[in-house]
Protein backbone atom coordinates (compact mmCIF):
# COMPACT_ATOMS: atom_id res chain seq x y z
CA UNK A 1 0.00 0.00 0.00
CA UNK A 2 1.25 3.56 -0.87
CA UNK A 3 0.10 6.72 1.18
CA UNK A 4 -2.82 6.09 3.73
CA UNK A 5 -3.79 2.76 2.85
CA UNK A 6 -4.23 3.72 -1.21
CA UNK A 7 -2.92 1.30 -3.28
CA UNK A 8 -0.23 1.92 -5.89
CA UNK A 9 -2.62 0.64 -8.25
CA UNK A 10 -5.04 3.03 -7.68
CA UNK A 11 -2.38 6.07 -7.28
CA UNK A 12 -1.25 5.34 -11.11
CA UNK A 13 -4.69 5.59 -11.89
CA UNK A 14 -5.47 8.69 -11.26
CA UNK A 15 -1.71 9.99 -12.33
CA UNK A 16 -3.35 9.15 -15.77
CA UNK A 17 -4.60 12.39 -16.66
CA UNK A 18 -1.18 14.28 -16.03
CA UNK A 19 0.69 11.01 -18.23
CA UNK A 20 -1.85 11.24 -20.93
CA UNK A 21 -1.00 14.90 -21.38
CA UNK A 22 2.26 15.09 -21.10
CA UNK A 23 2.52 12.14 -23.59
CA UNK A 24 0.08 14.04 -26.64
CA UNK A 25 1.92 17.17 -26.00
CA UNK A 26 5.79 14.92 -26.95
CA UNK A 27 4.15 13.12 -29.37
CA UNK A 28 1.71 15.02 -31.52
CA UNK A 29 4.60 17.30 -32.92
CA UNK A 30 6.30 14.06 -34.01
CA UNK A 31 3.75 13.25 -36.01
CA UNK A 32 5.59 14.27 -39.37
CA UNK A 33 8.77 12.28 -38.34
CA UNK A 34 6.61 9.11 -38.27
CA UNK A 35 4.59 10.17 -41.43
CA UNK A 36 8.09 10.42 -43.28
CA UNK A 37 9.07 6.99 -41.92
CA UNK A 38 5.91 5.47 -43.79
CA UNK A 39 6.09 7.40 -46.76
CA UNK A 40 6.61 4.40 -48.87
CA UNK A 41 4.77 1.96 -46.53
CA UNK A 42 1.48 -0.14 -46.96
CA UNK A 43 0.34 -1.83 -43.90
CA UNK A 44 1.16 -2.10 -40.56
CA UNK A 45 2.26 -4.71 -38.91
CA UNK A 46 1.88 -4.74 -34.69
CA UNK A 47 4.33 -6.23 -31.97
CA UNK A 48 3.57 -6.87 -28.92
CA UNK A 49 2.53 -9.34 -25.71
CA UNK A 50 0.03 -8.82 -22.64
CA UNK A 51 -1.20 -5.25 -22.27
CA UNK A 52 1.14 -3.84 -24.89
CA UNK A 53 -0.98 -6.32 -27.46
CA UNK A 54 -4.61 -4.90 -25.76
CA UNK A 55 -3.36 -2.05 -26.80
CA UNK A 56 -2.12 -3.20 -30.47
CA UNK A 57 -5.65 -4.16 -31.02
CA UNK A 58 -6.80 0.02 -30.72
CA UNK A 59 -4.11 0.55 -32.96
CA UNK A 60 -5.13 -1.94 -35.58
CA UNK A 61 -8.60 -0.87 -35.56
CA UNK A 62 -8.11 2.88 -35.43
CA UNK A 63 -6.07 2.58 -38.50
CA UNK A 64 -8.06 0.33 -41.04
CA UNK A 65 -10.87 2.51 -39.95
CA UNK A 66 -9.47 5.52 -40.18
CA UNK A 67 -6.08 5.87 -42.10
CA UNK A 68 -7.41 3.51 -44.28
CA UNK A 69 -4.12 0.78 -44.29
CA UNK A 70 -4.46 -2.81 -43.12
CA UNK A 71 -3.16 -3.25 -39.90
CA UNK A 72 -2.63 -6.76 -38.28
CA UNK A 73 -1.41 -8.00 -35.67
CA UNK A 74 2.31 -9.97 -35.23
CA UNK A 75 2.71 -13.73 -34.19
CA UNK A 76 6.44 -12.93 -32.48
CA UNK A 77 6.72 -16.60 -32.30
CA UNK A 78 6.99 -16.47 -36.36
CA UNK A 79 10.69 -14.51 -35.76
CA UNK A 80 11.41 -15.88 -32.73
CA UNK A 81 10.82 -19.60 -32.32
CA UNK A 82 9.97 -20.47 -35.72
CA UNK A 83 12.91 -18.24 -37.32
CA UNK A 84 10.81 -18.21 -40.52
CA UNK A 85 12.39 -15.32 -43.19
CA UNK A 86 9.30 -13.46 -44.75
CA UNK A 87 9.39 -10.14 -47.08
CA UNK A 88 8.15 -7.24 -45.45
CA UNK A 89 8.77 -4.98 -47.78
CA UNK A 90 5.89 -2.06 -47.70
CA UNK A 91 5.69 -2.54 -43.94
CA UNK A 92 5.50 -0.22 -41.04
CA UNK A 93 6.43 -2.52 -38.33
CA UNK A 94 5.50 -0.56 -35.00
CA UNK A 95 6.44 -2.91 -31.34
CA UNK A 96 5.23 -2.04 -28.22
CA UNK A 97 6.37 -2.36 -25.06
CA UNK A 98 6.22 -0.66 -21.42
CA UNK A 99 9.84 -1.20 -20.21
CA UNK A 100 11.23 -1.50 -24.06
CA UNK A 101 12.95 -4.53 -22.38
CA UNK A 102 11.03 -7.98 -23.51
CA UNK A 103 13.67 -9.77 -25.41
CA UNK A 104 11.24 -11.60 -27.49
CA UNK A 105 9.68 -8.10 -28.80
CA UNK A 106 13.20 -6.56 -29.70
CA UNK A 107 14.20 -9.41 -31.39
CA UNK A 108 11.55 -9.73 -33.27
CA UNK A 109 11.35 -5.68 -34.57
CA UNK A 110 15.14 -6.64 -35.56
CA UNK A 111 13.55 -9.42 -37.53
CA UNK A 112 10.97 -7.00 -39.02
CA UNK A 113 14.05 -4.67 -39.96
CA UNK A 114 15.65 -7.37 -41.82
CA UNK A 115 12.59 -8.27 -43.48
CA UNK A 116 12.63 -5.14 -44.98
CA UNK A 117 10.23 -3.75 -42.73
CA UNK A 118 10.20 0.40 -41.43
CA UNK A 119 10.24 0.06 -37.62
CA UNK A 120 8.89 2.04 -34.86
CA UNK A 121 8.69 1.41 -31.50
CA UNK A 122 6.27 2.93 -28.14
CA UNK A 123 7.69 2.30 -25.14
CA UNK A 124 7.58 4.42 -21.68
CA UNK A 125 11.76 3.13 -22.10
CA UNK A 126 14.02 5.77 -22.73
CA UNK A 127 17.03 4.72 -24.21
CA UNK A 128 15.67 1.26 -24.07
CA UNK A 129 16.87 -2.09 -26.03
CA UNK A 130 13.78 -1.63 -27.99
CA UNK A 131 13.58 2.43 -28.61
CA UNK A 132 17.49 1.74 -29.68
CA UNK A 133 16.48 -1.00 -32.69
CA UNK A 134 13.53 0.99 -33.85
CA UNK A 135 14.43 3.78 -36.31
CA UNK A 136 11.91 6.06 -34.54
CA UNK A 137 11.19 5.69 -30.88
CA UNK A 138 7.67 6.97 -29.76
CA UNK A 139 8.66 7.40 -26.03
CA UNK A 140 4.81 7.19 -23.94
CA UNK A 141 5.49 10.11 -20.28
CA UNK A 142 3.40 7.20 -18.67
CA UNK A 143 6.41 8.44 -15.39
CA UNK A 144 7.56 5.45 -13.47
CA UNK A 145 5.02 2.15 -12.83
CA UNK A 146 5.48 0.50 -9.97
CA UNK A 147 2.24 -1.56 -9.72
CA UNK A 148 2.48 -4.86 -11.53
CA UNK A 149 -1.32 -4.32 -13.29
CA UNK A 150 -0.57 -1.89 -16.07
CA UNK A 151 -2.76 1.08 -16.15
CA UNK A 152 -0.71 4.69 -17.54
CA UNK A 153 1.13 2.18 -19.99
CA UNK A 154 -2.18 1.48 -21.56
CA UNK A 155 -3.91 4.60 -21.45
CA UNK A 156 -0.60 6.19 -23.20
CA UNK A 157 0.18 3.40 -25.74
CA UNK A 158 -3.41 4.34 -26.82
CA UNK A 159 -2.35 7.88 -27.22
CA UNK A 160 0.75 7.24 -29.25
CA UNK A 161 -0.87 4.87 -31.13
CA UNK A 162 -3.91 7.97 -32.04
CA UNK A 163 -0.91 9.78 -32.64
CA UNK A 164 -0.03 7.37 -35.32
CA UNK A 165 -3.01 6.78 -37.17
CA UNK A 166 -3.21 10.64 -37.70
CA UNK A 167 0.64 10.73 -39.00
CA UNK A 168 -0.49 8.18 -41.00
CA UNK A 169 -3.28 10.02 -43.02
CA UNK A 170 -6.17 9.50 -40.46
CA UNK A 171 -8.72 12.71 -40.73
CA UNK A 172 -8.96 12.62 -37.16
CA UNK A 173 -9.11 15.71 -34.95
CA UNK A 174 -5.77 16.20 -32.73
CA UNK A 175 -8.18 18.82 -30.82
CA UNK A 176 -9.80 16.17 -29.93
CA UNK A 177 -7.45 13.93 -28.80
CA UNK A 178 -5.80 17.04 -26.21
CA UNK A 179 -9.22 16.78 -24.31
CA UNK A 180 -8.66 13.49 -23.53
CA UNK A 181 -6.70 14.41 -20.36
CA UNK A 182 -9.47 16.35 -19.56
CA UNK A 183 -12.74 14.18 -19.56
CA UNK A 184 -10.14 11.62 -17.85
CA UNK A 185 -9.64 13.71 -15.30
CA UNK A 186 -13.55 14.75 -15.20
CA UNK A 187 -14.43 10.88 -14.96
CA UNK A 188 -11.85 10.60 -11.80
CA UNK A 189 -13.55 13.35 -10.14
CA UNK A 190 -16.88 12.33 -10.28
CA UNK A 191 -17.96 9.66 -7.65
CA UNK A 192 -18.57 6.13 -8.99
CA UNK A 193 -20.42 3.75 -6.72
CA UNK A 194 -18.80 0.66 -7.04
CA UNK A 195 -19.99 -1.20 -4.09
CA UNK A 196 -22.97 -3.09 -5.43
CA UNK A 197 -21.12 -4.72 -8.36
CA UNK A 198 -17.63 -5.61 -6.57
CA UNK A 199 -19.88 -7.42 -3.83
CA UNK A 200 -21.74 -8.96 -6.71
CA UNK A 201 -18.31 -9.61 -8.60
CA UNK A 202 -16.86 -11.13 -5.27
CA UNK A 203 -19.10 -14.01 -5.52
CA UNK A 204 -18.26 -15.01 -8.59
CA UNK A 205 -16.03 -17.13 -10.06
CA UNK A 206 -15.84 -15.56 -13.71
CA UNK A 207 -17.31 -13.33 -16.23
CA UNK A 208 -17.48 -12.82 -19.48
CA UNK A 209 -16.10 -9.33 -20.60
CA UNK A 210 -16.92 -7.76 -24.44
CA UNK A 211 -16.84 -5.03 -26.95
CA UNK A 212 -16.62 -4.74 -30.31
CA UNK A 213 -14.61 -2.49 -32.71
CA UNK A 214 -12.24 -0.28 -30.86
CA UNK A 215 -14.20 -0.67 -27.62
CA UNK A 216 -12.74 -4.23 -27.83
CA UNK A 217 -9.46 -3.76 -27.21
CA UNK A 218 -10.74 -2.23 -23.64
CA UNK A 219 -12.88 -5.34 -22.84
CA UNK A 220 -9.26 -7.26 -23.30
CA UNK A 221 -7.55 -5.23 -21.27
CA UNK A 222 -9.96 -5.40 -18.34
CA UNK A 223 -10.57 -8.47 -18.73
CA UNK A 224 -6.67 -9.37 -18.24
CA UNK A 225 -6.89 -7.04 -15.09
CA UNK A 226 -9.28 -8.51 -13.81
CA UNK A 227 -7.24 -11.82 -14.58
CA UNK A 228 -4.14 -10.39 -12.88
CA UNK A 229 -5.08 -8.83 -9.93
CA UNK A 230 -8.44 -10.60 -8.72
CA UNK A 231 -7.50 -14.12 -9.99
CA UNK A 232 -11.36 -13.88 -11.63
CA UNK A 233 -11.63 -16.40 -15.01
CA UNK A 234 -12.15 -13.64 -16.95
CA UNK A 235 -12.84 -14.39 -20.83
CA UNK A 236 -12.38 -11.15 -22.95
CA UNK A 237 -14.37 -11.44 -26.17
CA UNK A 238 -15.73 -9.55 -29.90
CA UNK A 239 -19.61 -9.70 -29.00
CA UNK A 240 -19.01 -11.29 -32.66
CA UNK A 241 -17.26 -13.87 -31.32
CA UNK A 242 -19.35 -14.23 -28.08
CA UNK A 243 -22.33 -14.57 -29.84
CA UNK A 244 -21.22 -17.50 -32.13
CA UNK A 245 -21.13 -19.72 -29.07
CA UNK A 246 -19.26 -19.02 -25.88
CA UNK A 247 -22.75 -17.10 -24.61
CA UNK A 248 -23.43 -19.91 -23.42
CA UNK A 249 -21.33 -19.70 -20.35
CA UNK A 250 -23.13 -16.70 -19.13
CA UNK A 251 -25.44 -17.51 -16.85
CA UNK A 252 -26.62 -16.47 -12.89
CA UNK A 253 -23.09 -17.20 -11.82
CA UNK A 254 -21.18 -15.34 -14.82
CA UNK A 255 -22.32 -12.44 -15.66
CA UNK A 256 -21.39 -10.07 -18.46
CA UNK A 257 -19.42 -6.61 -18.48
CA UNK A 258 -19.87 -4.86 -21.56
CA UNK A 259 -17.90 -1.67 -22.76
CA UNK A 260 -19.00 0.50 -25.66
CA UNK A 261 -18.72 4.16 -26.74
CA UNK A 262 -21.80 6.25 -26.38
CA UNK A 263 -21.73 6.79 -30.20
CA UNK A 264 -20.70 4.07 -33.25
CA UNK A 265 -21.79 1.36 -35.52
CA UNK A 266 -21.18 -0.69 -32.64
CA UNK A 267 -23.36 0.63 -29.66
CA UNK A 268 -26.83 -1.26 -30.86
CA UNK A 269 -25.22 -4.29 -31.12
CA UNK A 270 -23.93 -3.88 -27.50
CA UNK A 271 -27.15 -2.79 -26.32
CA UNK A 272 -28.70 -5.63 -27.60
CA UNK A 273 -26.28 -8.23 -26.41
CA UNK A 274 -26.85 -6.41 -22.77
CA UNK A 275 -30.88 -7.50 -23.31
CA UNK A 276 -30.13 -10.74 -24.20
CA UNK A 277 -27.91 -11.26 -21.12
CA UNK A 278 -30.39 -10.03 -18.92
CA UNK A 279 -33.34 -12.06 -20.52
CA UNK A 280 -31.37 -15.04 -19.88
CA UNK A 281 -31.40 -14.14 -16.45
CA UNK A 282 -27.87 -12.85 -16.07
CA UNK A 283 -26.33 -9.88 -14.82
CA UNK A 284 -25.02 -7.34 -17.30
CA UNK A 285 -22.90 -4.45 -15.98
CA UNK A 286 -22.03 -2.05 -18.60
CA UNK A 287 -19.17 0.73 -18.87
CA UNK A 288 -19.87 3.45 -21.04
CA UNK A 289 -22.60 3.09 -23.53
CA UNK A 290 -24.60 6.38 -22.62
CA UNK A 291 -28.02 6.14 -21.44
CA UNK A 292 -29.04 3.16 -23.82
CA UNK A 293 -26.83 0.75 -22.22
CA UNK A 294 -27.27 1.83 -19.11
CA UNK A 295 -30.76 1.25 -19.34
CA UNK A 296 -30.41 -2.61 -20.87
CA UNK A 297 -28.07 -3.62 -18.43
CA UNK A 298 -28.33 -4.83 -14.36
CA UNK A 299 -25.79 -2.26 -12.96
CA UNK A 300 -23.75 0.29 -15.20
CA UNK A 301 -20.89 2.74 -14.34
CA UNK A 302 -20.33 6.17 -16.11
CA UNK A 303 -17.62 6.27 -18.90
CA UNK A 304 -16.07 9.09 -20.86
CA UNK A 305 -18.02 11.82 -23.07
CA UNK A 306 -15.41 11.24 -25.89
CA UNK A 307 -15.68 10.50 -29.63
CA UNK A 308 -15.66 6.46 -30.67
CA UNK A 309 -12.29 6.78 -31.42
CA UNK A 310 -10.76 7.95 -28.42
CA UNK A 311 -13.36 6.42 -26.16
CA UNK A 312 -11.04 3.18 -25.44
CA UNK A 313 -9.05 5.42 -23.23
CA UNK A 314 -11.26 6.63 -20.97
CA UNK A 315 -13.31 3.21 -20.76
CA UNK A 316 -11.16 1.90 -19.31
CA UNK A 317 -10.77 3.94 -16.21
CA UNK A 318 -13.66 2.52 -14.83
CA UNK A 319 -12.75 -0.96 -15.38
CA UNK A 320 -9.39 -0.28 -13.46
CA UNK A 321 -10.77 1.55 -10.32
CA UNK A 322 -12.90 -1.83 -10.72
CA UNK A 323 -10.81 -4.10 -10.38
CA UNK A 324 -8.75 -2.03 -7.96
CA UNK A 325 -11.87 -2.53 -5.78
CA UNK A 326 -12.54 -6.28 -6.33
CA UNK A 327 -9.31 -6.94 -5.48
CA UNK A 328 -9.12 -5.66 -2.31
CA UNK A 329 -12.84 -6.96 -0.90
CA UNK A 330 -11.24 -10.07 -2.20
CA UNK A 331 -8.31 -9.93 0.73
CA UNK A 332 -5.62 -9.46 -2.70
CA UNK A 333 -2.62 -6.78 -2.87
CA UNK A 334 -3.60 -5.61 -6.51
CA UNK A 335 -0.29 -4.52 -6.72
CA UNK A 336 1.60 -7.57 -6.56
CA UNK A 337 -0.09 -10.68 -8.39
CA UNK A 338 1.06 -13.77 -7.67
CA UNK A 339 3.51 -14.82 -10.06
CA UNK A 340 4.03 -11.46 -12.04
CA UNK A 341 6.71 -9.12 -12.27
CA UNK A 342 6.57 -5.64 -13.98
CA UNK A 343 8.88 -6.96 -17.08
CA UNK A 344 8.35 -10.96 -18.56
CA UNK A 345 10.13 -12.58 -20.55
CA UNK A 346 9.47 -15.58 -23.06
CA UNK A 347 11.52 -18.21 -24.77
Amino acid sequence: MSGAGMTRMRAEIAEQPAALRATIDALLPRAPEAAALARDTRQVLLIARGTSDNAAVYGSYLIQAHAGRLATLAAPSIATAYRSRMDLSGVLAVALSQSGQTEEIVETLAWAHDGGARTLAITNGAGSPLAQAAEVAFLTQAGTERAVPATKTFTTQLAALAVLAIALGAALDPGELRGVPDEIEALLAQPIDLEPTVSELAADNGVVVSGRGLAYAAALELALKLTEACYLHAMGLSYADLLHGPIAVVDRRTPAILLAADTGPTLDGTVDLARRVTDAGARAYGIGGGDRLAAACTRALPGPRLPEWLAPMGLIVPGQLLTEALARKLGLDPDRPRGLSKVTQTA
